[in-house]
């Protein structure tokens, strides 16, 4: 077999169908034009349409197959709507990816009652809610699919200056496991892809030039990352081939920082 024809049985989505939540982000966005130049039918979705519909004809002008669909995560009757208009149009979902997300640099001692279930709304509740709404009919029609939440580095350790965020993601980690054990029977897959830092519209608020140094200095690649450096790592996930028996996990794409102390 022909080398390249190996990777795109492995890894090729083709006759696929994935749902990006949060695909008119920056990460999300290159998410979701990595899946669809492997071949999958991708629905962008999010609340900025202008973005969305920006990011579809730069699919689309590579051939890729794609279209944006409206969705406010923090309300659960739009949830349905989005998962309604997705199995109309292409009849399943072989994977979603949730990536909705929001950012404060409060210190903990300011946190107000209302920015914390804000933040909590938006990194964890519409998590919930997506899975919930997008499971119960991905099961009822008893095929199998990928389900990739967007984590973060402050899941895995706390970080200064994020502490909402740090605890939404962490909360986050444990739903997604439970998911993963839960889902397994239905063949469907609930993993992570857990981002180190790389610059995007949540964070830049909290890139200051102090913080900027600290994150280098503790990153032993010595730079951000790329947000094209994601799409090898959720082909991976996404791929009933390449990434089948994996369940449960964080794939973690951080150029070293997880695996530093002092």
């Amino acid at each position: 077999m022909p080398p390249l024809q190996f990777v795109w049985d492995l890894f090729g989505l083709e006759g696929k169908t994935a749902v990006v939540v949060g695909g008119t982000g920056v990460l999300c966005g290159a998410m979701a034009e990595g899946l669809a130049a492997a071949g999958a039918r991708t629905i962008l979705a999010g609340r900025n349409r202008e973005r969305g519909e920006e990011r579809v004809r730069a699919i689309q002008a590579q051939g890729g197959q794609a279209h944006f669909e409206p969705v406010d995560v923090t309300d659960r009757a739009s949830i349905e709507a989005l998962c309604h208009r997705c199995f109309e149009t292409y009849g399943r979902v072989d994977c979603l990816v949730n990536g909705p997300g929001a950012n404060s640099p409060t210190p903990f001692l300011e946190i107000t009652d209302e920015e914390w279930n804000r933040i909590f709304e938006v990194n964890n509740t519409s998590i919930f809610r997506l899975c919930q709404v997008f499971g119960r009919r991905v099961i009822a029609e008893g095929h199998p699919s990928s389900f990739i939440n967007i984590s973060s580095m402050s899941a895995i350790r706390p970080l200064s200056r994020v502490f909402t965020y740090s605890a939404s993601k962490a909360a986050m980690t444990n739903l997604t496991l439970n998911l993963a054990r839960e889902w397994g029977p239905h063949r469907i897959r609930v993993n992570m892809l857990t981002p180190g830092f790389f610059p995007a519209e949540q964070n830049r608020k909290v890139l200051s030039p102090d913080r900027v140094e600290s994150i280098l200095k503790h990153t032993p690649m010595n730079r951000f990352g790329e947000a094209q450096e994601l799409v090898g790592a959720i082909l991976l996930l996404a791929s009933d081939k390449a990434g089948g028996f994996i369940t449960g996990h964080s794939l973690v794409v951080d150029g070293g920082f997880a695996c530093t102390s002092i």
